[in-house]
């Protein structure tokens, strides 16, 4: 397939030029003018046209392809995708439910009684309102939350923990920006992640003016070896963000003795560590890489995937001694949680009802897990009890992006590999399904059986 001609025009775009690049992909894809399946021009070939480093345009496609907008190939280029329903585009909202789609993109909570749990804590919460809730809240104030989040933490192992190492924050992506924020220096640090890895960490990492840097990875996540090579190679490497309980997207599980070999790389090579607990496996006794390694690791997490994600609730457990750090990372970006969530995830810890909806929600999930596991169990799956998502390595036949468009015309919706693949990095013919708490059971068992019968038939043609 020939490259595309494509020379935007950049001069009336605000921001950077690679924002304003991005900006001209998203218009013309959306104009018609880039039409589904379009090859682009390879990255140097771009610049030289335009006038501007290579690095400028590869990192203009980096951030396309985080929408969902392109597909990098290795070895074939950068493609524009569907763009009918955004099959790839990150989910914000859920939006209108279509009665004959089946989304899969992202873990949806079971209803397993939190509007309920809520209405009757915001009555409480009313009867008790005063004065104080007309200034500003501050970090002095959510002294008694922060004990709340340690006891909430302790089927964790964190190692020693007090309210002092607590930083409380908007959600686990709030999260992870408040540690670049109270980590990262210079003008260009470098930013070290697992080559497949949650969207969401890159888009931080591009905000904090970093460059994302992928690992590469084996059974167990991250690889000790080829951290300790990007180390070398990278020599501004600052920092290491890993998912060791449930890594997103394989759903793999670090052992103790992989953590302590990661955490060894660290302190040789002045590395701090980024551990992203969001997908929490309740009650594991594997030790936390803060355990671990509890001089440099921020430990982030929140209670979007076990209560409820629309409170916006989350907490960093950060290095010893760097708690007031990451407190004030958090005071210079938003002051402080805003009184309604905090007053009220604070009832809901210390009533107990949050501990009752974490372990109904894995209830929940557990069955349908389990049905998911056994209808596909034929083909090439990672998957953990207590993970609400599963990898699915495609068998061969499928590309990732044509079965995920397949999937969608018959009215699946999930995720490729390509959304969680660095730009122009490996992206393995597999997908993510998400466990979706709201589907009746027996419609998601239908929309599996559609994906359970796709796989079976593979098109003949591979670059289908």
């Amino acid at each position: 397939m020939p490259d595309t001609i494509w020379l935007p025009e950049l001069s009336g775009l605000a921001g950077p030029k690679y924002q304003a690049l991005t900006t001209a992909l998203r218009q013309a894809i959306r104009r018609g003018d880039l039409p589904e399946g379009a090859r682009l021009p390879p990255v140097r070939d771009l610049a030289w046209r335009l006038g501007m480093t290579p690095g400028t345009v590869a990192r203009a496609y980096q951030m396309a392809t985080q929408e969902g907008l392109l597909s990098g190939e290795v070895g074939r280029g950068t493609f524009v995708l569907p763009q009918s329903r955004g099959i790839l585009t990150p989910r914000a909202a859920p939006g209108p439910r279509e009665p004959d789609v089946v989304d899969m993109r992202s873990p949806e909570l079971p209803d397993v009684g939190q509007p309920e749990a809520f209405a009757r804590a915001l009555r409480r919460m009313a009867d008790g309102m005063s004065a104080d809730w007309l200034d500003y809240p501050n970090q002095q104030s959510e002294a008694p939350l922060r004990a709340e989040v340690v006891r909430w933490l302790g089927d964790r192992v964190l190692g020693p923990v007090s309210g002092d190492d607590i930083a409380l924050v908007n959600g686990g992506q709030n999260a992870i920006c408040t540690v670049f924020q109270a980590a990262l220096t210079g003008e260009r640090p470098v930013v070290l992640l697992e080559d497949l890895a949650y969207p969401g960490i890159r888009h931080a990492a591009v905000q904090a003016r970093a460059e994302p840097v992928g690992v590469e990875m084996d059974q167990q996540g991250m690889r000790p070896d080829a951290l300790e090579a990007a180390c070398r190679r990278t020599p501004g490497a600052q920092i290491v963000c890993l998912t060791p309980q449930a890594q997103n997207p394989t759903a793999v599980c670090m052992g103790t003795e992989r953590r302590a070999e990661i955490a060894a790389v660290a302190r040789a090579q002045g590395l701090q560590i980024l551990e992203d607990d969001c997908y929490a496996v309740f009650d594991s006794d594997l030790p936390c890489l803060r355990a671990i390694a509890p001089g440099r690791t921020w430990y982030v997490g929140s209670v979007s995937k076990s209560i409820s994600a629309s409170l916006r609730f989350g907490y960093v457990v950060c290095p010893t001694g760097k708690g007031e750090a990451g407190r004030q990372a958090a005071q210079h970006s938003f002051f402080a949680m805003g009184r309604p969530v905090t007053d009220l995830c604070q009832e809901l810890f210390r009533n107990g009802a949050a501990e009752q909806i974490r372990s109904a929600v894995a209830d929940g999930f557990a069955p349908r897990l389990q049905m998911v596991v056994n209808m596909l169990g034929a083909y090439d799956l990672s998957w953990q009890p207590g993970v609400p998502f599963v990898w699915l390595r495609l068998p061969k036949g499928w590309r990732a992006s044509s079965f995920a468009r397949m999937a969608e015309a018959e009215g699946v919706l999930l995720r490729s590999s390509d959304v969680y693949a660095l730009t122009h990095g490996r992206a393995p013919n597999a997908v993510r399904l998400a466990i979706p708490g709201l589907v009746p059971l027996a419609r998601l068992e239908g929309a599996v059986a559609t994906l359970a019968r796709l796989l079976a038939s593979p098109p003949q043609d591979l670059a289908v």
